[in-house]
């Protein structure tokens, strides 16, 4: 499951009895080579379908982690790609990469340390929103389902009218395959941790559900597709294996003059 490079059972166990800030920070330096950083070929299929919905000026990588998909946003954006996360380690590692191994980002990258809940770019009266994409990958299972209101809000603060918010979402496991045990199983553990240890280290991948996502989505102010993703093929039913979910911030009205 691990490379010879990522961590130990270990090492594991301390990240998994942490918070899940510290547990990142603690993680951080091998995280690229777990089975949770997020493949490239999502990144690829994510990037190509991006590619036919801009051009985009600004981006953000929401809890981009170790920035894997700050590479995304580099290859669609023209102008400014900012990544945030609440690890410092994980910026750190985010840093090393975007800058070269120098400890810099490149000119084009920015990356703040923050909370997704609470974003620091909300939109003011001069400035106003601050991106025209956000993209996240791999991040979602760390949000309780009475938070992705709050997030969906906040992401729809920061986008200008028109602006996109893109994230993949792979198929769940058909009940009674191996992939879905495992996840249950997984799932069953972590709320037992959480139930006899604190801090909580929330990450339910189970209960990131399309339909649930799509209506908080709208209730938030966007307009929800999903669009295939064909390098994963289908399932025998002939559904996607992956989707990207592109919600659409809705164009503001023009005012209507009263003279």
């Amino acid at each position: 499951m691990f490379s010879p490079e990522g961590p130990t059972l270990r090492e594991l166990a301390v990240q998994a009895l942490s918070s899940v800030e510290h547990g990142y920070d603690l993680l951080a330096p091998k995280f690229d080579h777990t089975p949770f950083r997020t493949p490239d070929t999502i990144l690829d299929a994510v990037a190509s379908a991006l590619d036919g919905l801009g051009p985009f000026d600004d981006g953000l990588d929401l809890c981009c982690g170790t920035g894997a998909g700050l590479d995304v946003l580099e290859r669609v954006c023209r102008g400014s790609v900012t990544g945030i996360d609440l690890s410092a380690g994980m910026l750190e590692v985010a840093r090393q990469r975007t800058g070269g191994g120098d400890g810099q980002t490149g000119p084009r990258v920015s990356l703040v340390r923050g909370d997704a809940r609470a974003l620091p770019f909300a939109a003011t009266a001069t400035a106003g929103p601050a991106f025209d994409l956000v993209v996240s990958f791999g991040a979602f299972g760390h949000f309780l389902p009475d938070e992705l209101p709050g997030l969906f809000a906040q992401v729809h603060c920061v986008l200008r009218p028109g602006g996109r918010f893109a994230f993949p979402v792979v198929a769940p496991a058909r009940p009674g395959t191996r992939a879905y045990w495992a996840l249950l199983g997984f799932d069953a553990v972590m709320r037992v941790r959480n139930a006899v240890w604190k801090p909580p280290f929330v990450m339910y991948y189970r209960a990131f559900r399309l339909a649930d996502v799509r209506r908080e989505l709208t209730y938030a102010g966007f307009d929800v597709e999903t669009r295939a993703l064909p390098e994963f093929g289908q399932r025998p039913d002939g559904s996607p294996r992956c989707r990207l979910v592109v919600a659409t911030r809705t164009p503001a009205e023009p005012a209507v003059s009263s003279g």
